[in-house]
């Protein structure tokens, strides 16, 4: 189990264990490590999440291996970060399945994502291959698809915005157990270094609407009865809009980020500062934050030079002072479009054109189309169709228009 300790020497893999959420639903978690769902069918397993390296997905194929001889039929990576995604080739799946929008961010911003990964959790990558590429995905799904793994069906939805751009989510209706990813974290301080802050509440009350009996996170203890399902999903909510709140009032005041630094780090600290990892994510966290109270839509792609030149904004090398006039009048939707007004949102200053260079932000209605069959993409319904729509009265998902079953 991940530690509490904030600052605990911890060696990533160590305490490994497989803990039943449910009939044929399991969670392995692991000492520094992202956790990994295991669901069990009559025709296969799926595996949620795949682990930092593919000596850690080792140690859970292992632990698999202790409880059934069944073949990994799928792979499923609830969003694009290094520390749940590298490890997916060790499993020898089938298929590797993510959202579209995780593919574009990994096809845009995994390769950063790595070189950044290895620099902030040296341990955790330390078995890492030389020269590891992103595991990107064989299948991907717009909305929701279900799973058939023989006598247990699996949902797959995308619920909104929130942890990144494209999450998912896994939902075992049998059992009532949810994956959530890094949508929800219990005893971790969620990371939200490419989140969307205000969307992320709205994806929460999603989960919720499915009244989990049980629950995995990201990281951490995993939720096993109803009130430790709401417990968790509340404490990301309060997370997740206490940092939004904090930093957007600091914009407000004109400071800028090495002093929006402190002051969301003085908001925070006493609620969740003995959360693990709440040190290593803070300053990303609140470079997204302070991004978004900008009116930054799209979080920008973290690069090892932006990481140096966040360190330098914060340790007071670069000068980061910005002012309320300074911040071009239009929408942002206008702002966001045009390459020459993003420049005058902030002032002139490393730091600030750190955070604002680099690719420009393409809407997510925009993907690209990716070579493959229909029967590889499933949609339920239009992305502005409501949400409740697709809830039954028991809080289920409905039936997709289309099943895929699991790859024989």
């Amino acid at each position: 189990m991940t530690s509490d300790s904030n600052n605990a020497e911890v060696v990533p893999g160590a305490n490994a264990r497989l803990e039943e959420l449910g009939r044929g639903c399991y969670a392995f978690s692991a000492d520094g490590c992202s956790n990994t769902g295991v669901i069990i069918g009559e025709r296969g397993v799926l595996i949620v999440d795949a682990q930092a390296t593919p000596d850690l997905a080792a140690i859970v194929l292992q632990k698999i291996r202790d409880i059934t001889d069944k073949p990994v039929k799928q792979v499923l990576l609830t969003h694009f970060h290094a520390d749940s995604t590298l490890g997916a080739s060790a499993f020898e799946a089938g298929e590797i399945v993510a959202s579209d929008l995780t593919r574009r961010m990994m096809d845009t911003r995994g390769a950063e994502e790595i070189l950044v990964s290895l620099d902030r959790q040296p341990a955790l990558f330390s078995t890492l291959p030389a020269g590891m590429t992103v595991s990107l995905p064989s299948m991907t799904v717009a909305s929701s698809m279900s799973i058939d793994l023989g006598r247990l069906d699996v949902r797959v939805m995308h619920l909104g915005r929130g942890h990144t751009m494209g999450d998912l989510v896994v939902w075992v209706p049998k059992t009532g157990v949810l994956y959530a990813g890094d949508l929800v974290q219990s005893n971790a301080a969620p990371y939200c270094g490419d989140a969307h802050l205000a969307d992320w509440p709205r994806a929460l009350d999603r989960i919720m609407a499915f009244r989990p009996t049980s629950l995995m996170p990201g990281r951490g203890r995993s939720a096993k009865d109803v009130a430790a399902v709401a417990q968790a999903i509340e404490n990301t909510r309060d997370f997740v809009t206490t940092l939004r709140d904090a930093a957007s009032a600091c914009v407000e005041q004109s400071l800028g980020i090495k002093d929006t630094f402190a002051a969301v780090k003085d908001t925070l600290e006493p609620q969740f500062g003995s959360r693990a990892d709440f040190e290593l994510s803070l300053p990303f966290n609140v470079a997204r934050a302070y991004d978004e109270a900008l009116g930054l839509d799209q979080p920008q792609i973290w690069s090892r030079e932006r990481c140096a030149d966040l360190q330098d904004a914060l340790e007071g090398f670069v000068e980061t002072s910005r002012s309320v006039a300074e911040i071009s009048p239009q929408p942002v939707e206008e702002v966001v479009e045009s390459e020459t007004d993003v420049s005058e949102l902030v002032s002139d200053n490393d730091f600030a054109a750190s955070l604002l260079d680099g690719p420009g932000a393409e809407e997510p209605g925009d993907e690209e189309i990716l070579d493959l069959s229909a029967d590889d993409i499933v949609e339920t319904a239009d992305e502005d169709q409501d949400f409740e729509n697709t809830l039954t009265d028991q809080g289920e998902f409905e039936e997709p228009k289309v099943l895929l079953e699991g790859v024989r």
